[in-house]
């Protein structure tokens, strides 16, 4: 009994010791991390973009994948380019104004010039006739695919001929930023419109794609080689999304 009470004595001596002696404790997770992130609770997949501040066009993308033992990180820290103008609040961004939104935002569907890279999102290889519009005259096709073999001479500039980008959309995943909802039908025309048009005021066509090393127009790009890692490991079935904004304000995006 004696020697059992001393034994006990030592450790607790020792604790003390290691506490006195400022042995560190396991260190916080930081900000990005999708334990600190606000609105990430029903995602098994997060992919993470981090800026240095608001005004940032350059950034940092890693992506997690929750398991029975927690988070684990499936793609490194990569570099990303954002918009010409940097970051802005998903409620206050503006179209034409080259503003990245911030916010979290589900990933839905993905679509490129290149073939499937094996994907489980909902996937189109696109041609020289496909097209994403974007005109405010013109709500009812805003923010949506086009696949109509028409010339949009009509749209002017909010209509991008997805052929005419070139490297940049080999491999596109569309962000759930202001797009429409309700019923999107067909017309005889072959143009796809919507029932409940989305704001034709905050702009469209805001993707995750890849980078040709310059800033975007307000979507985030990253290198091809990442692109598509990124492309083969989103499940639909593990509800991702994309979490964007400053690490300043991250965990409340």
């Amino acid at each position: 009994m004696r020697v059992t009470r001393w034994l006990v004595i030592v450790a607790l001596v020792a604790a003390l010791v290691a506490a006195a002696a400022g042995v560190p404790a396991a260190a916080a997770p930081p900000p990005y991390h999708p334990s600190r992130l606000a609105h990430v609770d029903g995602a098994d997949q997060v992919v993470v973009v981090t800026a240095p501040s608001w005004s940032s066009t350059h950034a940092t993308l890693r992506a997690y994948e929750r398991t029975a033992r927690g988070w684990r990180q499936v793609v490194a820290a990569t570099p990303a380019r954002l918009g010409w103008s940097g970051l802005a609040p998903a409620r206050e961004r503006r179209q034409g104004t080259g503003k990245t939104p911030a916010g979290t935002f589900a990933i839905p569907r993905a679509f490129g010039r290149l073939a499937d890279p094996g994907t489980r999102l909902p996937y189109r290889q696109f041609d020289r006739n496909d097209a994403w519009t974007y005109d405010p005259r013109h709500p009812s096709t805003y923010n949506l695919f086009q696949t109509a073999d028409v010339s949009w001479r009509s749209y002017g500039g909010y209509v991008e001929r997805l052929w005419e980008y070139g490297s940049q959309y080999r491999y596109v995943a569309v962000l759930d930023y202001n797009l429409p909802g309700g019923t999107v039908t067909t017309g005889p025309d072959g143009i796809r419109r919507t029932d409940a048009p989305a704001n034709t005021r905050a702009g469209g066509g805001i993707f995750l794609h890849v980078s040709n090393g310059t800033k975007t127009a307000g979507c985030v790009a990253i290198p091809q080689a990442a692109m598509r890692q990124v492309l083969r490991w989103l499940d639909p079935a593990k509800h991702p999304r994309i979490v964007i904004g400053p690490e300043s304000a991250i965990t409340r995006m």
